[in-house]
């Protein structure tokens, strides 16, 4: 089984507000925000936005995210170094981190075990 595409886009920024109302001018409507400041933003069916707030002594970041339907059935071919296999996380899904050849990490997310 092969990745589905981009998932998500995980972002940090150290002012969420400010993020939010950028997004929605941009076109994206508002899903849920969080009491943490945080939220998910979402423009027509593409990917999902995820945006929370760091302190300012941490950089601001992005990461996507692409998806699978199954990780039980999802295998990396040999190219692929993997960094963490698949865990469930706080939010409901499965998780896995893959090291790209140039050394960017990246997620790759798939439902939960119901």
């Amino acid at each position: 089984m092969t990745t589905d595409g981009i998932e998500a886009v995980f972002l940090t920024t150290h002012n969420w507000g400010k993020a939010a109302k950028f997004f929605q001018a941009l076109g994206f409507r508002l899903d849920f925000e969080t009491d943490h400041n945080s939220g998910q933003l979402r423009a027509a069916e593409g990917p999902y936005v995820f945006v929370a707030e760091v302190p300012e002594d941490r950089p601001a970041e992005a990461q996507l995210v692409l998806k699978v339907a199954d990780a039980d059935a999802f295998r990396p071919g040999p190219a692929v170094e993997v960094v963490t296999e698949f865990e469930d996380t706080h939010f409901g899904t499965r998780e896995m981190t893959v090291r790209d050849p140039d050394g960017r990490l990246w997620s790759i997310q798939a439902p939960g075990k119901n």
